[in-house]
């Protein structure tokens, strides 16, 4: 390699993202950094994205406080009744209320912990970006495979058409076979047809959701790989870096905080300003502070209360939030492994099934056996066939799930965090 093709390999290094050592593509699946790139145009994470920076502008808020300095200006005129005299006189004031240091603290804790809530919710989004990618990519998948086999059982039943024809025109088969063949092709064709529109549908959803993911000509066929680890193993995995949980915890945190923040605005903040008087056409000058500070009733007892009882739900919600992700990801193994152990038994049959087909199509061209008995052998082949790929379909998206939900398929938000 020249020093230019050292040179732009170099610039390639250092410009892919950290988390690319870290995930690989699979032949299967669109390309890493094309899934990557379709995720983040999706239109949850770009609001996600935009949550952030609500986030923390939010945080610079709370950290600023919301007391601002206010002044006050005031003239007027004294009129002396005894003697007479008229004086002009005016007065400004300079007021600001303090908030106290607890609150304060409180309060930066608070815009802190909204922003990790935010970046949470939005390696959410991109779990749950993930999650329509992988759904639309199978449904395209399927939809594709099914019209490859129908291309392929009409291709098989218009052979069978040529072998009838031959029979039929050497006396050796009733005329009616040859309808019944013919019959057979035309059936298969109007199958094929109601795939390809099924397969035209599945691309245009997949493109429309996500728009510049790049498809190719010829759809990759999955082989699924068995499911290692136990379910412990797994139940750890998709709770270690689960953003949903994060998500949960995040928002008990702030309930506490907004409850701690609710009792300490209990005690009122103090107001405090600086006076200045100009009395009697400035024969009085008169400057001062003043201290004010409300007193506190009942309302601010009610609502520390309501804070602390938001606080216990929050909790609860949280409770429950991972209570339900434990048994869905317990389920989602489970189905991960049966269907893994399904598409097994189903590759068995589909090969009997096509051998048994093939054997009596033999049969059927030496004159041992009836045209009706290849059709149902053909039939059966290909449900079997389709019932084969299908269950492929269904354990390779299982295992792909689990993986995504343990953060192993994709970069779901947290690591492109590792990146900036």
């Amino acid at each position: 390699m020249n020093a230019t093709g050292l040179l732009a390999a170099g610039c390639l290094l250092f410009s892919a993202p950290l988390w690319a050592a870290d995930f690989k593509d699979y032949p299967d699946l669109p390309p890493l950094l094309a899934a990557q790139e379709a995720m983040q145009g999706y239109p949850m994470v770009v609001a996600a994205r935009a949550g952030i920076r609500a986030g923390e502008a939010v945080r610079d808020r709370l950290a600023a406080g919301t007391h601002e300095f206010n002044i006050t200006a005031g003239g007027a005129r004294r009129r002396v009744a005894e003697s007479g005299e008229t004086f002009g006189e005016w007065s400004v004031a300079l007021e600001r209320g303090l908030r106290l240091p607890r609150k304060a603290e409180l309060d930066r804790a608070l815009g802190e912990e909204g922003v990790v809530q935010a970046e949470n919710a939005y390696g959410d989004a991109m779990h749950e970006a993930g999650r329509k990618l992988l759904g639309a990519w199978f449904v395209w998948l399927r939809e594709r495979a099914q019209t490859r086999q129908w291309e392929e059982q009409a291709r098989l039943l218009k052979e069978q058409q040529s072998v009838v024809e031959r029979r039929v025109k050497a006396g050796d088969a009733p005329r009616l076979e040859e309808e019944l063949a013919r019959a057979a092709v035309m059936q298969a064709e109007v199958s094929l047809q109601q795939a390809k529109v099924r397969g035209e549908n599945a691309t245009a959803g997949l493109s429309r959701y996500f728009p510049g993911l790049p498809l190719p000509a010829q759809s990759p066929v999955s082989r699924p790989e068995s499911v290692e680890g136990d379910a412990s193993t797994w139940l750890r995995l998709g709770l270690e870096d689960n953003h949903e949980l994060k998500l949960a915890r995040a928002g008990t945190r702030i309930a506490q905080l907004e409850a701690q923040r609710m009792d300490a605005d209990r005690i009122p903040d103090p107001v405090v300003g600086a006076h200045y008087f100009h009395e009697r056409g400035g024969q009085e000058q008169v400057s001062g502070i003043s201290l004010s500070l409300p007193l506190p009733g009942g309302a601010r007892r009610a609502s520390s209360a309501e804070f602390q009882a938001k606080a216990e739900m929050a909790a609860q919600r949280e409770a429950l939030v991972l209570r339900r992700l434990e048994a869905e990801i317990t389920s989602a193994y489970n189905g991960a492994r049966g269907a893994y152990a399904a598409w097994q038994s189903a590759q068995g049959a589909s090969a009997l099934m096509d051998a048994n087909a093939e054997k009596i199509s033999r049969a059927y061209a030496l004159g041992e056996m009836g045209l009706s008995d290849v059709l149902l052998a053909r039939r059966q082949a290909l449900e079997a066939r389709m019932a084969a790929t299908q269950a492929a379909f269904d354990a390779a998206e299982a295992r792909y799930r689990l993986l995504l939900d343990s953060h192993q398929l994709w970069p779901l938000g947290s690591e492109e965090h590792e990146e900036r």
